[in-house]
């Protein structure tokens, strides 16, 4: 154990040197070094490859599902949109630096905030080998040095991807450091970074739930974290029905198997007998199976009756909770209850009901008249994200660059003493 602990606390004694020049660096140097990240990711494609076989083999000699060898795959084509994303990065607005409310104070002082980095980021994550490059490059342009420590599963595919990423911000005059990648796989080394309070500001876990309460209750850190998305869509009475049906669909087909997906459908009952059919028919098409409550198993017939635990379920899958209700309270008071705080939507043509709606419901995103799908960095404006928390403090929704810094107090004065 002091092995471990030794090699993980070099690292991160030099990602916490790294953060402070990184933190000083101007947005030309940082744009310039991502440029580079993402030319070499294509450049290095061949060698990213190789490495990544080592982890599939590895992989299917461990037993995992073809889910989680999909995921773990590097492709060039995966390598490409890695790169295309640091791209991305490299041209959005740096916000470090901003000032914000600058105003006059009776004395004449002026006070303001100024946008600076948060300094050291953990990312501790699962499986996808994109999550190394996508992290580093939001930390590298909003100023911040970022810790990875990925899954075994993945070692020599991130890695790989580090190295070519510390390249790039050597060669451009940025401390390679600022990237830092633990290479240990023991469970250890997480432990030795959760307790690491003097070197690390933020703790952002990726992965399961399992993986993200082990650490929330082991970390002596601020964590930023979402538990799971238990997603619903509440249509209303009086819906536009032709334009409910694809927007449910949407969002429980597309991707069922990621956090923003609609996992319950709350159905007024005056719209169910002429949505829930047409809805349900479209649903099963695509193979959906549906986990109805008493109305709505007696508006679809072959619906499964619904279990209480199907109301918080996050299935993940081609699976979906329908209940009939007998208003927008009822529909709110549901979400309150069974809901994880990630997104909820709303399917009216009343704009007082949609506003309500909006106002009341306490979810990272808050839709009307669209799919939950949406919630997602890139398709809200934000460019890229890093994940999306479910937290208050300090960040709620997907975090992107701005959510990657924080403000301290700047004042001018000409003279000015306390009295």
């Amino acid at each position: 154990m002091t092995e471990i602990r030794d090699s993980v606390l070099r690292v991160l004694h030099a990602a916490k040197d790294a953060a402070a020049l990184i933190a000083k660096a101007d947005a030309s140097r940082k744009n310039a070094a991502l440029l580079a990240m993402g030319k070499g990711l294509r450049e290095g494609a061949g060698r990213l490859k190789e490495e990544n076989r080592k982890d599939m083999e590895a992989g299917k000699a461990r037993g995992l599902s073809e889910a989680m060898l999909d995921r773990l795959l590097l492709t060039d084509a995966r390598i490409l949109q890695m790169a295309e994303g640091i791209d991305i990065v490299a041209t959005l607005p740096d916000p470090v630096g901003e000032v914000l409310g600058m105003g006059r104070r009776p004395n004449g002082l002026w006070v303001g905030r100024m946008r600076i980095p948060l300094g050291v980021i953990g990312i501790i994550y699962e499986s996808r080998p994109n999550v190394t490059a996508d992290a580093a490059a939001l930390c590298v342009k909003s100023g911040n040095a970022v810790i990875l420590r990925g899954g075994s599963e993945a070692i020599h595919s991130n890695i790989a991807i580090a190295r070519i990423l510390k390249e790039a911000l050597s060669a451009n005059g940025l401390p390679a450091d600022a990237v830092a990648i633990i290479e240990r796989t023991d469970r250890e080394a997480i432990d030795v970074m959760l307790a690491a309070e003097e070197y690390i500001d933020l703790i952002i876990p990726r992965g399961g739930e399992g993986l993200i309460r082990s650490v929330a209750e082991k970390s002596r850190i601020p964590v930023i974290k979402h538990y799971k998305g238990v997603c619903h869509i509440y249509v209303d009475e009086g819906a536009d029905i032709p334009q409910a049906i694809p927007i449910c669909v949407n969002a429980k087909v597309q991707r069922p198997g990621v956090c923003n997906a609609m996992e319950t459908l709350l159905v007024h009952e005056k719209a169910a007998p002429e949505f829930l059919p047409a809805a349900a028919a479209e649903l099963t098409k695509r193979g959906v199976e549906l986990r109805g409550c008493p109305a709505t198993v007696a508006l679809v017939p072959g619906t499964r009756p619904a279990s209480e635990e199907d109301w918080g379920a996050e299935y993940l899958d081609l699976i979906l909770a329908v209940k009939v209700v007998a208003s927008m309270e009822e529909a709110m008071e549901h979400i309150r209850r069974y809901g994880s705080l990630h997104t909820e939507a709303i399917l009216t043509r009343d704009h007082a009901r949609a506003m309500r709606f909006v106002r009341e419901v306490d979810s990272s995103l808050v839709l009307v008249n669209a799919s939950t799908r949406f919630n997602d960095g890139f398709q809200l404006g934000l460019g890229a994200e890093i994940g999306i928390s479910t937290t208050k403090i300090h960040a709620f929704g997907p975090m992107g660059l701005t959510e990657l810094t924080t403000t301290k107090f700047i004042a001018f004065g000409d003279g000015q003493v306390r009295e």
